[in-house]
Order: C-alpha cells, then structure tokens, then sequence
C-alpha cells in the first residue's frame, strides 16, 4: 500500500491542528468585550491565518511536485470521485477563509502585523461598505471548511473502522 510522503503527512497534521486553533481562537475572541485580551487574540488568529496560508501553499506545491498514491483499488469510483473533490474543495477553502479574512482585516482598516515583526501590504483599504460582505463571506467560508473537514474526518473513520482498508493509515505518522 502506497503512502503518503512524510512531507505531506507532517503538513496535513500541522494544518489540521492550526485550523483547529485558529477556529477555536476566532471562537472565543468574537464574543469577548473589547480589551486587551481580545486584541491580542485578534493578533494570534491572523498569525495563524497568515500561517495557515503560507503551509498550505507549501504543501500544495509539495502534492504537485512529489504527488499522491492512487486511491486503493478496492474504492468504487464514486468513491475516488468523492474523495478527489473533497480534496480539491479543501484546498480551495484553505486558501479561501484566510484570504478572506485578511481582506476583512484589510476593509475593516487594521493591519496585518505577522508575529508582530512586519506588516503585510495592505490590498484593500479601509472600506465601510465592503467590510460586512467580506466578514460575512469569511464566517460562511469557515463554516464550510467546518463541514467539509466534517466530512473528511467521517469518511476517513469509515475507512479505518468499517471498511478496514488501509485508507487513513496511508496519513498516519509513523509506521
């Protein structure tokens, strides 16, 4: 059975465990009352954002240049299909809720100052009109990655306890 790359499996973890964080952190800091803890959680979540952005470019270029195994044999082709668009869904929505929250940031007119180090350019500016779309589009996004990781965590349970296949082993580290 073909496995992932170790590359490929380090990134699908790290990324799993900083959307998990970020979705968290954007959780809890939403409704808190302004203060200097909610600032400061503002400033982490982005971190995270921008980071988040950076490893899944990252590892989207590592998937094209090293690839991934084929599905097993024994998924039906429905299966492959589902799990190649779920995929390529995932991609899309990990570039997507970051992006979109920056440009939230940006319309809102805060910075984006990584790690505290430097500012990101700012693409839009301070936009009273855009700014709810684009917050209302990154709360849609993230409820969709929510839903599709959902998806992703279910199916990759049915492999490894009901069909038995192989499936989730291929991303587990170790072995």
């Amino acid at each position: 059975m073909q496995r992932y790359t170790r590359l490929s499996i380090f990134f699908h973890w790290l990324i799993a465990i900083l959307i998990v964080a970020a979705f968290a952190l954007g959780s809890v800091m939403t409704d808190m009352k302004i203060s200097p803890t909610k600032l400061q959680y503002y400033s982490w979540h982005k971190w995270l954002g921008v980071t988040i952005l950076g490893l899944v470019a990252l590892r989207l270029l590592t998937r094209l240049f090293s690839g991934a195994p084929a599905h097993l044999d024994s998924l039906k082709k429905w299966e492959k299909q589902v799990a190649s668009g779920t995929h390529a869904l995932l991609y899309l929505l990990m570039f997507a809720v970051p992006l979109s929250g920056y440009f939230y940031t940006s319309a809102a007119g805060f910075p984006v100052v990584y790690l505290g180090l430097f500012e990101l350019p700012t693409i839009i500016g301070p936009n009273p009109e855009l700014k709810p779309l684009l917050k209302e589009l990154h709360e849609m996004l993230t409820t969709v990655i929510l839903v599709v990781v959902g998806l992703h965590v279910a199916a990759a349970l049915k492999h490894h306890f009901i069909d038995k296949d192989g499936t989730m082993q291929r991303m587990l580290p170790g072995k």
